[in-house]
């Protein structure tokens, strides 16, 4: 019952990040999962039982984050339809290509996806409007979907969604404002979440009990995250998730060095 409480715990405060930053969380979530139970003295858990888990928040805070940021119209529809579907079809052609390339590698993939996100988010823009209408931006569909497209292979390869670096991209790249990046952010992760969810769950990879917790907590905790994004200014959004991208960093190329 305690591991259960614990993963409550985490869930509330992910889902509650991903709502305010308009990430999918994973990047936040599966440290956590690995690092917080042994602390409190618990059997830890397998990186195959973090891996279920992740996608189970995933889903669930892309579904809520969506609905709650579409509520302020920070939502592109078209953004995410054009990027939504080149990251799925990139998803599935990195994921099986993944097999081919070995786990150093990998890492070192990872690692520079996020050192990239880092720096493309701590670079200053101009200024922005702090409530763009998503319906009325422009943006060209090229660099969308090349930006989704390249996403979508190295996510696929190193088994995250890319969210982290998708919102950077979309900013400095794709030229959309930060709020509606954000906002479309987990609309357009949506689609290969699920995929990726389906596929665990029919294969067995999904623990469900510690999964309902999460599938529980997490929505509420998103929502109220959303609530919150839209009430602070957009260059201090930008601030926190910068912190948190270079910290994810951080940590992975650690883990590059010490492995």
């Amino acid at each position: 019952m305690e591991i259960l409480f614990l993963i409550a715990v985490l869930g509330v405060l992910v889902g509650f990040v991903s709502g305010l930053l308009g990430i999918g969380g994973g990047i936040v979530m599966a440290p956590l999962l690995l690092l917080i139970p042994p602390l409190f003295g618990l059997a830890p858990l397998s990186m195959h039982e973090v891996a279920g888990l992740t996608i189970v928040q995933g889903l669930a805070a892309c579904i809520s984050g969506t609905m709650v940021h579409r509520r302020f119209k920070a939502v592109s529809t078209s953004l995410a339809i054009w990027m939504g579907v080149s990251i799925f079809v990139a998803a599935g052609v990195g994921g099986a290509g993944a097999a081919l390339v070995g786990n150093r590698l990998l890492l070192a993939i990872f690692a520079a996806m996020a050192v990239s996100a880092a720096i493309m988010i701590c670079c200053p823009v101009g200024r922005e409007e702090e409530h763009p209408d998503a319906a009325g931006i422009d943006f060209s569909r090229i660099r969308a979907v090349t930006t989704a497209a390249g996403v979508g292979l190295l996510g696929g390869l190193v088994g995250q969604g890319g969210s982290f670096i998708l919102i950077p991209l979309m900013i400095k790249f794709v030229r959309v404002p930060s709020r509606v990046a954000m906002g479309s952010n987990l609309a357009i992760v949506l689609l290969s979440t699920l995929a990726a969810f389906i596929g665990k769950a029919i294969t067995g990879q999904i623990a469900w009990l510690p999964a309902m917790v999460i599938a529980l907590t997490v929505p509420g905790a998103t929502w109220l995250g959303g609530l919150m994004s839209h009430r602070l200014p957009v260059a201090l959004l930008r601030k926190v998730l910068a912190l948190f991208i270079s910290l994810a960093a951080l940590k992975i190329c650690w883990s590059l060095y010490s492995g």
